[in-house]
């Protein structure tokens, strides 16, 4: 018996579906987007401590300018903390999927270092596996559909590349466990390595140094707690940052709007549909 796929609608015009059941490859989390909007979308994406590839099919376009200015039309593969992003289109259909970067290499084939703050299009990376996957999405019935066959590229795709060390592995769940406010020495001491042996692996296998990662997992955190109506000078204070300024700061540099602004983004709203549930940056 199949479990039913319910389509959901969310904030700035989206309707978001979700898998009744999870990947078949560990760190890996999919959704559905439609876009049930009467005129085109323009919207800030706000960076998640994983790595995006989104798979559009149908008649609609999307556009992603990245922070250098450069333009990706259609399927992508964004790297962690690409910067500030915004993402264009119309009539949009896409199945998004949520990479753990210690998965990335295993089921990308590329390492998440030569992704690092950038956006690539998919088709650079997958070739004709990301055009037949597109047509496969295109002609399937139902989004159940759409999900199976996603999770089956990306399982059978499992093993391209090398896994991550076990080190790192660590490293990166405490980091992700502390929501961002674990210690570099501390993890370093943890895992029984160097603190310069631990981020020369973590920045070659996850794309980012232990810090920055620290830095993108408390990012989050503090957007979510902004979103549900925390003030800014108490987010700052809980969430780790020297001061208000330090949280507009960061803010500012990982979306290019400000807090206020972030706080009222629709986007966070549909980011919370399409993968509530799922820990922010799990490997499991």
């Amino acid at each position: 018996m199949r479990s039913a796929v319910h389509e959901r609608p969310a904030a700035a015009g989206w309707d978001v579906a979700r898998p009744p059941r999870p990947s078949r490859t560990a760190g890996v989390s999919l959704a559905g987007f439609r876009d049930r909007s009467t005129g085109p979308a323009d919207l800030p994406v706000i960076p998640h401590p994983a790595v995006t590839l989104v798979v559009e099919f149908g008649n609609g376009s999307l556009v992603v300018d990245d922070a250098t200015g450069r333009q990706r039309r259609g399927s992508l593969v964004a790297g962690l903390a690409p910067g500030a992003v915004r993402m264009r289109g119309e009539n949009v259909t896409c199945v998004e999927v949520h990479l753990s970067p210690v998965v990335t290499h295993a089921v990308l084939g590329v390492c998440p270092a030569e992704l690092d703050r950038t956006v690539v299009a998919l088709d650079d990376l997958w070739g004709r596996d990301a055009e037949r996957l597109r047509e496969q999405l295109g002609d399937a019935p139902s989004w159940e559909d759409r999900f199976a066959l996603t999770d089956t590229l990306l399982s059978r795709r499992r093993g391209t590349g090398p896994p991550a060390d076990p080190e790192v592995v660590r490293a990166w769940d405490r980091i992700v466990a502390s929501r961002g406010r674990a210690r570099v020495e501390d993890l370093a001491a943890e895992v029984g390595w160097s603190r310069r042996r631990l981020w020369s692996r973590f920045r070659s296998q996850i794309g980012l140094p232990p810090k920055r990662a620290a830095t993108l997992l408390r990012f989050r955190h503090a957007a979510h707690r902004l979103a549900a109506g925390d003030s800014a000078a108490r987010v700052a204070a809980e969430c780790g940052y020297v001061d208000q300024s330090h949280l507009h700061r960061e803010i500012v540099a990982f979306t290019g709007i400000t807090p206020t602004a972030l706080a009222d983004d629709p986007g966070l709203v549909v980011d919370d549909t399409a993968w509530a549930g799922h820990g922010i940056g799990e490997t499991h």
